[in-house]
């Protein structure tokens, strides 16, 4: 059901009461007002000379409800974009109507309770009007009352309900709903409290959407710091607030088909961790135990596969299958209607030919008594004319002896003709028989064609089962895969800073050995220079003797011979090294 179908529900309650006399038109004055309150509502920029317009060839008197459509379709709901309050929009149109419809005197309900469950009516009800709710829906609802008020559904008492309904028409109007809810018929023994409370549940369900909601802790992104807050998932978004009533809102988190939802190891003091990733930010939950974090995820993972499938919510797509599965089952009846007028068509035909049959037996058997009457007479005055003339005609006795016996062949022949038919009409009555037990036959395949869909049904409810127990495993080998490459990442990383630490300590080992090459080479010069100078004083004054530099200490020796550097250098490089590698492991 499409945006303009919802809202001409609505609008539907408001016209009919507008139309006081019941006789669908509604004066201009009215819609004028109607139409004004419509655009006020749903952000549309009114036009009061188009209503005049529209219906510019009939200036007075009230204007009927298939007149204003055109006008409704074309100047209000073709120009609806969808960024209005749906609420404020169907308060509006319960204002109108409930002034005429309601009375809650004898209702254990308030005028608030009542407009949601005039909107549930809306959502459950059939697209025909004038608008009416089915008794499957209606047990729907009734059902989905009694789980938010924690009652148990008493199969019976619906039953008997159900019996009254089909004495009447099996359904029920806004306001027959509205009062059956609440007379209390359906939640005795629950308090006033509780009927508020499931028919705010409900209501925040079927119209808002909202699929879960509870407190958790979430943590900050700039502060990071934990507050607890209350959080709302509807299919496309999750809504966090400072409390329950709602009242200040503090962000949004947009769910699409890209999103994720995995669990996460305790940490920082906090337990039942969850992070959320949408396509902008993540969000790090904390539900209160392990249950509540469980159920969370499995919502929030049904919610991104509905998107990604481009699904409706699940009780929008309940309510659409209910609606197709009642369609096909009115079908099959009008099917079986159809059938059944055939046969009983046919059944009509074969009795009509039984009557004519029935007809032509009787007609056979009257002309037969009427031959034999005759035949009686003819014999009575033959007998009489005999005996009166039987002394004149003894010489013709023979003559009609044999007449007479001619005549008995004559009544021998209609008796076998009556026998005849007497057979025909055994085989009728057989055919009949046959007939009758055909029909049990179609019965009893009836009844079973009956039990293999019951049968079909609940196989289809098995295998649904077993997909979604399918779909967990599959969700569970997700976030296990998602664990191990983070932890194959960690490695990588730190098996690259390694590689770069060994890098560095080649170049300095490098840088190292170039030094002492050249420390090495200076010394062999300034050794080269002391011989040659030594030779030369030696020469010149061999008194004389050098003073030589005094002892330099243990020196240090490397891999590759004699270090060019001293202790004190290599503690220094040492301290820098360790240093290096601390900043790379933080890094």
């Amino acid at each position: 059901m499409g945006l303009r179908d919802e809202l001409l529900k609505s609008i539907w309650h408001a016209f009919t009461a507008l139309d006081v006399d019941k006789s669908g038109k509604v004066s201009k004055s009215q819609l004028k007002v109607l139409s004004h309150n419509l655009c006020t509502v749903m952000k549309i920029p009114h036009d009061p000379v188009a209503l005049e317009e529209h219906f510019k060839d009939d200036d007075e008197g009230p204007v009927s409800n298939q007149g204003y459509m055109p006008y409704l379709n074309k100047f209000i709901l073709d120009k609806v974009t969808g960024n209005f309050d749906r609420q404020d929009f169907n308060k509006m149109c319960w204002t109108l109507c409930s002034r005429k419809n309601l009375d809650l005197c004898q209702l254990f309900i308030s005028n608030e309770e009542a407009f949601k469950i005039w909107c549930i009516f809306n959502f459950l009800s059939e697209d025909r009007y004038p608008l009416i709710i089915v008794t499957e829906e209606i047990e729907y609802f009734l059902r989905k009352l009694t789980e938010a008020m924690g009652g148990s559904w008493v199969e019976e008492r619906f039953e008997d309900y159900k019996l009254q309904l089909h004495s009447k028409q099996q359904r029920l109007s806004a306001w027959e709903l509205i009062s059956l809810v609440g007379s209390g018929h359906f939640s005795k023994g629950m308090d006033r409290q509780a009927l508020s409370m499931g028919i705010s549940e409900v209501y925040q369900e079927l119209i808002l959407d909202v699929l879960k909601q509870g407190y958790m802790m979430k943590k900050g992104h700039k502060r990071k710091n934990w507050t607890e807050r209350w959080f709302v998932l509807k299919p496309n978004s999750i809504s966090y607030y400072v409390g329950e009533d709602q009242a200040e809102k503090k962000g949004d988190i947009l769910l699409d088909g890209n999103c994720s939802v995995e669990p996460l190891q305790d940490k920082e003091g906090k337990k039942c961790l969850f992070l959320i990733k949408s396509s902008h930010k993540s969000f790090e939950i904390s539900a209160s135990d392990k249950k509540k974090k469980q159920e969370w995820i499995h919502a929030i993972h049904n919610c991104v596969s509905l998107l990604r499938q481009d699904r409706p919510a699940p009780h929008r797509e309940a309510r659409q299958k209910r609606r197709e599965m009642r369609l096909k089952q009115q079908a099959e009846q009008e099917e079986l209607e159809l059938r059944m007028r055939e046969l009983q068509t046919s059944n009509e035909v074969k009795q009509l030919e039984l009557e004519n049959m029935r007809k032509a037996l009787d007609e056979a058997a009257a002309n037969a008594a009427e031959e034999e009457r005759r035949r009686l007479q003819t014999q009575t005055e033959l007998q009489d004319r005999y005996r009166v003339e039987l002394d004149r005609e003894k010489m013709v006795r023979q003559q009609m002896e044999e007449q007479v016996a001619q005549k008995s062949t004559e009544l021998e022949q209609y008796l076998q003709r009556v026998r005849e038919l007497e057979d025909m009409y055994r085989q009728l009555e057989d055919a009949l028989e046959d007939e009758r037990r055909a029909r049990q036959d179609e019965e009893a395949v009836r009844r079973l064609q009956a039990r293999l869909l019951e049968e079909e049904a609940m196989k289809r409810a098995e295998l649904e089962q077993v997909h979604l127990r399918q779909q967990r495993a599959i969700s569970e080998t997700e976030a296990e895969k998602q664990e191990l490459e983070k932890e194959r990442l960690a490695k990588e990383s730190a098996l690259q800073a390694a590689m770069k630490q060994l890098e560095q300590l080649e170049e300095e080992r490098k840088e190292a050995l170039e030094q002492y090459q050249m420390v090495s080479k200076k010394l062999e010069d300034a050794a080269n220079n002391t011989k040659t100078w030594k030779h030369k004083v030696a020469e010149h004054e061999g008194l004389l003797r050098l003073i030589q530099p005094g002892s330099k200490g243990q020196q240090l020796i490397t891999n590759w011979g004699p270090a060019a550097f001293s202790e004190a250098e290599l503690n220094l490089r040492m301290k820098k090294w360790q240093e290096m590698k601390n900043h790379s492991s933080q890094t």
